[in-house]
């Protein structure tokens, strides 16, 4: 069968990712393989063929198929998020070697395709200044910050991935990702090395207690609201596109608000009999609002979302209460 093989598949979404191929894959033609730094057996038992791989160890890719390879799938890297302490040349040994030796494995197999996940942070330089942001926007990165160097590291290899494709002739797919939302029960991430709460988990946990809810800064500043599994649905049909590939935006297209954001965990997840209160607060700060522009992704790839803002609200809480990935965040 030809093999599709995911790299990153024990991160936030890589296994939702490898979930969705589970269930849309034509098993008979295709085959995914999984592939990840932690050991476990939850990709084993749920049917999926797992191998453990650090990107950055160079004989661990000799644990890989070399036989009938047809895609190959990078949604691994260090994020800032995840790191405590700031050290540029991790980023460099995960993200940029890392990337590379799964771009070589990509060359030697004769994939016909890689799909990479970038970072939106490579457009920052539009923010605050245009709401709509479209895949045909040059990089434009902010220097500053703990994303600096991190989306530099994601960028080369973007770049590398236009050598191959122009040197190798394999087709390149680019997914320009905002803010995944999912379900996970981690609520801390790191800016620059200092914990905060992930700011829609810690107000859904406030609305499931019926705790007051603030609303900081202008609460018609909006959002692009791209739910994982609307994210899955993209990058698989990228999977198939018969088009040489090119840079897609992950989003929905639509805004929404605040106000709108906040009202929706509210009538989700709060007690019917004591909702949480909603309370202004416009002299705190807010955020730059912004739309994905996704009309190549519709165009070319077929995509088309299909969760609305509330739907994936309902969705999001289904997965909090089936736990069906806890063997992977329990390890």
């Amino acid at each position: 069968m030809k093999k599709i093989v995911l790299f990153g598949a024990t991160g936030n979404i890589g296994m939702y990712f490898a979930d969705y191929c589970r269930t849309h894959l034509n098993r008979e033609e295709y085959e995914l393989i999984a592939v990840g730094r932690k050991k476990t057996d939850w990709f084993e038992r749920n049917g999926i063929r797992y191998v453990e791989v650090d990107l950055t160890h160079e004989e661990d890719f000799q644990k890989l198929p070399t036989e009938d390879i047809y895609a190959v799938v990078n949604m691994a890297g260090l994020l800032p998020a995840y790191l405590k302490q700031y050290d540029p040349f991790k980023y460099i040994d995960v993200n940029v070697t890392g990337g590379m030796r799964v771009l070589e494995y990509a060359r030697k197999t004769g994939a016909d395709r890689t799909l990479y996940m970038q970072s939106w942070a490579e457009m920052a330089g539009y923010f605050g200044k245009e709401e709509v942001l479209s895949p045909k926007m040059e990089r434009r990165l902010d220097f500053t910050g703990d994303h600096a160097f991190y989306t530099i590291s994601k960028s080369l290899i973007v770049d590398a991935m236009k050598h191959y494709q122009a040197e190798y002739g394999i087709k390149a797919f680019v997914f320009r990702l905002p803010n995944i939302y999912l379900y996970n029960p981690e609520t801390t991430y790191y800016v620059d090395g200092v914990p905060r709460p992930i700011g829609y988990r810690y107000m859904i946990e406030r609305a499931m207690r019926g705790e007051d809810i603030e609303i900081w800064g202008d609460e018609n500043a909006f959002k692009d609201i791209v739910y994982v599994k609307d994210f899955c649905q993209m990058v698989f049909r990228a999977l198939f596109a018969s088009v040489e590939g090119g840079t897609y935006n992950v989003g929905t297209g639509k805004k929404t608000t605040l106000r709108e954001q906040i009202e929706g965990m509210v009538k989700v997840f709060s007690p019917k009999d004591h909702p949480s209160r909603i309370i202004p607060r416009p002299e705190k700060p807010g955020f730059v609002s912004f739309v994905m522009d996704i009309e190549n992704a519709r165009a070319e790839l077929g995509y088309e979302p299909e969760y609305d803002y509330e739907a994936y609200l309902y969705d999001y809480k289904k997965e909090m209460e089936e736990g069906r990935f806890d063997g992977l965040w329990n390890r």
